[in-house]
């Protein structure tokens, strides 16, 4: 108890002592990832708006903007989105982390709702600071990436990067992430004052399926998702607007799966286990990613997203490939196959951000999750496992996670993938023959989803590193006294 009566003062005597925890960092570099990127966006897309107004073949043409603009406008979305469910998770591990704490200032007269505003203005200094030096870099590398073009191309006319509106993205990064540490700390309601003789503990499996609250709105959400998808679908095959619909619905569809995350990953993972042999540190490993839905679900489901996104976007362009080529009676125009490449090699590069800021939520997750579980590591060492069987079972549980997300994600991909090809295309007159297809087929491409499925690996490796290295640190007698 002295050691934690001795935490508020320590916090009093020092502000901003609480950056220095475990999972503050990695929120911040979510925060100037998502800044820099919004600001790089909205930088390309005005270079590529002077660049239109000033050739004298297409610069009275508004329509290439327009679609730049609104393709902006939705990358921007997608890395906010993103960038907003990892740093909720991560604040909910922060919250589940600090529960001895938050339990002794409500034994000594604090507020649920007082402690919960402390973390989410600790949410609102993280976001302004990564913010703050996204803005930075994103204008470094607007101006680089502005004089490389105009050196590669010969362009000739001023373009100026710094403007007033690149402040946005950084106010709307800092926003989201006070919004989401306050979604993410809804945790802090429900400690009590008792849990301060005890540590840390996530919900069990039991008491996640008896949250009614969450789980209806989870349903919800799905099941509006899902009509939404299949109007776009609809509307899709007499008019290309039908894409903004179903645009709508996977959204809305992906946060209710993200909601009832604790419900869905369980059996998935648990079906993972299995292939990982009967020894004992692999049912160990297996039933850690089974005992605390919450705590496996929150790491799994920044993967999903960032499989999800870009196996959707290699379906789409490999189904608009293969539209062309049924039109075009087995083969795609040439000239139309390497534009669709190239777009598709930008679009990756772009969507490519999204993934960078799951992967980054898994790795933070997982060095917050071992540290979490000191006490439970301790105990183990006690009772005779050994640093490299501790070793292994960190890198099992990161293995069960990873392989599950990218299963799950590759499916969602590939459906949401589909939807908005035929929801885009369905009524739209393809060269050479100009027929409406109709009906769109999904075409999976082969090398993206091996490119994912490596990536997914080397992810799992990279990010087992520092979890691992933490849980072989523990001493059992010092994780024994916590």
């Amino acid at each position: 108890m002295t050691a934690l009566a001795a935490a508020p003062r320590r916090q009093a005597a020092a502000p901003l002592a609480w950056l220095r925890e475990r999972g503050m960092g990695a929120s911040i570099l979510v925060a100037a990832i998502s800044s820099a990127f919004g600001v790089v966006l909205i930088s390309a897309t005005g270079f590529i708006g002077a660049m239109l107004q000033n050739n004298p073949y297409i610069g009275e043409s508004e329509i290439l903007a327009v679609v730049v603009g609104v393709l902006t406008v939705l990358l921007l979305a997608l890395a906010l989105y993103v960038g907003a469910i990892v740093t909720a998770n991560t604040f909910a591990t922060v919250v589940a982390v600090r529960t001895r704490r938050i339990a002794l200032m409500r034994l000594i007269g604090a507020s649920a709702r007082s402690q919960r505003a402390e973390v989410a203005r600790q949410g609102l200094v993280v976001g302004a600071i990564g913010a703050a030096v996204g803005l930075v870099g994103g204008i470094a590398l607007a101006v680089v990436g502005v004089f490389a073009a105009q050196r590669a191309f010969g362009l000739s006319f001023d373009y100026a990067v710094v403007r007033p509106e690149l402040v946005a993205p950084a106010i709307v990064v800092a926003l989201t992430t006070w919004a989401a540490a306050w979604v993410g700390s809804r945790k802090v309601l429900e400690v009590t004052p008792l849990q301060a003789l005890g540590g840390s503990v996530e919900a069990s499996h039991t008491d996640v399926a008896r949250r009614k609250g969450r789980n209806v709105t989870a349903l919800a959400l799905l099941i509006s998702g899902a009509a939404l998808l299949a109007l776009g679908i609809l509307v899709g095959l007499v008019s290309p607007l039908g894409v903004v619909i179903a645009f709508f619905g996977g959204v809305l569809s992906f946060t209710g799966l993200a909601l009832a995350s604790t419900l869905v990953m369980p059996p998935v993972l648990r079906l993972v286990g299995r292939w990982f042999g009967r020894s004992a540190t692999a049912k160990l490993a297996a039933e850690n990613a089974l005992r605390y839905p919450e705590r496996s679900s929150r790491m799994a489901i920044g993967v999903v997203m960032g499989v999800t996104l870009v196996t959707m976007f290699a379906v789409a362009l490999e189904t608009v490939k293969s539209v062309l080529a049924a039109s075009g009676g087995g083969e795609p125009p040439a000239e139309m196959t390497t534009l669709i490449d190239t777009f598709s090699g930008i679009m990756m590069g772009l969507v490519g951000v999204s993934a960078v800021i799951a992967a980054v939520g898994l790795v933070n997750l997982l060095t917050i999750g071992v540290h979490q579980r000191t006490r439970e590591l301790g105990l183990l060492r006690a009772l005779g496992v050994s640093s490299g069987q501790v070793r292994r079972m960190v890198l099992l549980e990161a293995a069960h996670i990873t392989i599950a997300a990218t299963v799950a994600g590759l499916a969602l991909g590939i459906v949401y993938g589909w939807a908005g090809a035929q929801s885009l295309l369905g009524s739209v007159q393809v060269p050479p023959l100009w027929m409406s297809p109709t009906f769109v087929l999904p075409a999976i491409p082969f090398w993206p989803i091996v490119a994912i499925v490596v990536a997914t690996a080397v992810l799992t490796l990279v990010a087992a590193v520092a979890p691992t290295r933490l849980a072989t640190r523990v001493a059992p007698v010092e994780a024994l006294a916590e």
